[in-house]
């Protein structure tokens, strides 16, 4: 009988496993620094969000609207009084009209269902967008935008009214039919929050920002086109109405439909991945030698927009 080796296994004894080295990725091999993303599809342009820079927005803007409509609300703002002696003919030809109409209170409740089904289409938006791209994140991302949107808005709408504080033509009406009656005043805030108006810049932000998701989106289509139309004349209803129901001048909701279409396209754009990851405006400031050897420096300011 031959001995066996010492070192020889039984023959029912599991064979040994081979040592696994741990695989790293080519890259991680070269460079610890963080490599990009892959890049979009060609034509194609995707937006990036911070949920916390973009929340910190949305809920600072949110929160300074609420609050201002609160202060509001308890009466404590005097109203700016209309002069005894005012006549209508200081006012622009276009806002002329709005004191010979009669306040309807159906308008005001057509001025407000269009509001709501702007909202209503800024919430089912994103949803949809989710479900035609297959991907979650575009949804959020698309709320992301929409509700940042809104809430600055909102925002700047108060801001403006408080600090304009125009009386709104059923508070100039009124000043008429108390004309020579030195006892009236008028006590109410709300009557001098006319300009701008709420309705028009809300409605016209998410159509603004609704045509700018589906131009990007859907290039070359009919969508943004047919987007674009319902926007503008849901935009322009609402502020007819709003006119109609004695809450607005023609003034009014054309401004308020500027700013909200400014914002809503503003938004989307700074949003863009493209322009996310390119610095947008650079400062710099560097020492340098003035006349005959006096210290001073040298400051730059430059960017693409």
């Amino acid at each position: 009988m031959v001995a066996a080796p010492a070192d020889a296994q039984p023959e029912d004894a599991p064979a040994p496993k081979p040592e696994v080295q741990p695989t790293k990725a080519p890259e991680r091999q070269v460079s610890l620094d963080p490599k990009p993303a892959l890049p979009p599809p060609p034509g194609r342009l995707t937006f990036d969000v911070d949920p916390i820079a973009d929340g910190a927005i949305i809920a600072a803007a949110l929160s300074f609207g609420f609050v201002v409509d609160a202060i509001n609300s308890t009466g404590e703002l005097r109203p700016q009084q209309i002069a005894s002696n005012f006549d209508r003919s200081q006012l622009l030809a276009i806002d002329r009209g709005a004191l010979s109409l009669t306040p309807s209170d159906a308008a005001a409740a057509r001025a407000n269902l269009g509001l709501f089904l702007g909202v209503g289409f800024a919430i089912a938006d994103p949803i949809l967008s989710g479900i035609r791209e297959k991907n979650v994140q575009t949804g959020l991302a698309d709320a992301f935008m929409y509700a940042e949107g809104m809430s600055l808005t909102f925002a700047l709408t108060d801001i403006v009214k408080v600090a304009v504080r125009r009386p709104r033509p059923i508070a100039y009406a009124e000043a008429e039919e108390h004309r020579g009656d030195p006892s009236y005043s008028n006590a109410d805030t709300d009557s001098s929050l006319s300009f701008f108006s709420l309705h028009a810049s809300m409605t016209a932000s998410i159509g603004a920002t609704a045509t700018y998701l589906a131009f990007t989106r859907s290039p070359h289509t009919a969508r943004p086109w047919i987007t674009l139309a319902l926007a503008t004349a849901l935009s322009t209803f609402v502020s007819v109405e709003r006119v109609r129901a004695g809450k607005h001048f023609p003034t009014d909701v054309i401004a308020g439909s500027v700013a909200g279409a400014g914002v809503g396209i503003v938004v989307p754009h700074l949003h863009r991945t493209d322009d996310i990851k390119q610095r947008r405006v650079w400062v710099g400031f560097a020492p340098a030698n003035g006349y005959e050897g006096e210290r001073g420096g040298t400051l730059r300011l430059s960017g693409t927009f």
